[in-house]
């Protein structure tokens, strides 16, 4: 095992801490693990409108090591794939379980504000214009889990948050009151083709 892990990264197959980050916020987004053999390895899609096409490319050169084709378009969408590695597998066992998509348990730990930063970018919006709270939209979790997340994002960052139903599921609010201690969270690390998110 020492011995694959040695070869694999004298490939450059491996992860550093800052993709590791990233990873963890876009599989709370929108990205998605895939596996072909039963979770022994897996790959990362990524997918993005063609608005959204310099963020797309953004996350591609974060893991253009592990990329053999660059982004393509479909249906409108760009996207890209990352080869299928052993390296992917951990997160692919914490993130989906025989129900589809989940939380990790381990979320606690792994929910820098790197990846806060990338969630919110993949899946997170202002209220409206006039409003400063923000949503993210997590209908593809159980309400159990949306409520571990809100209770997360209030004891780590100190966030007032809650969950919000909406008709596909629930999405979670940070409230405009928290607008300030959010933008100096995630800033550093927002693309700047994804600042408009952010409340004023």
């Amino acid at each position: 095992m020492r011995d694959a892990k040695i070869e694999n990264y004298k490939k450059g197959l491996y992860l550093t801490g800052n993709q590791k980050e990233v990873l963890i916020g876009i599989l709370l987004g929108d990205g998605c693990l895939e596996t072909q053999n039963g979770g022994k390895t897996y790959r990362l899609k990524v997918e993005q409108s063609v608005s959204h096409r310099d963020y797309l490319f953004h996350l591609y050169h974060i893991f253009r090591r592990l990329v053999r084709t660059p982004p393509r378009v479909k249906r409108n969408n760009y996207y890209f794939q990352t080869l299928s590695l052993e390296i992917l597998a951990p997160y692919g066992k914490m993130f989906y379980g025989k129900s589809g998509k989940k939380v990790p348990g381990e979320i606690n730990t792994l929910l820098t504000p790197r990846a806060f930063a990338y969630w919110f970018m993949d899946d997170g919006s202002r209220k409206s214009q006039q409003s400063k709270g923000v949503l993210l939209n997590t209908q593809c979790f159980k309400e159990s889990e949306v409520e571990m997340l809100c209770e997360l994002l209030t004891a780590k960052f100190g966030l007032l948050v809650w969950k919000r139903l909406q008709k596909e599921g629930f999405q979670i609010y940070i409230s405009g009151r928290s607008a300030e201690r959010f933008v100096n969270l995630v800033k550093p690390y927002i693309h700047q083709s994804m600042l408009y998110k952010l409340p004023l």
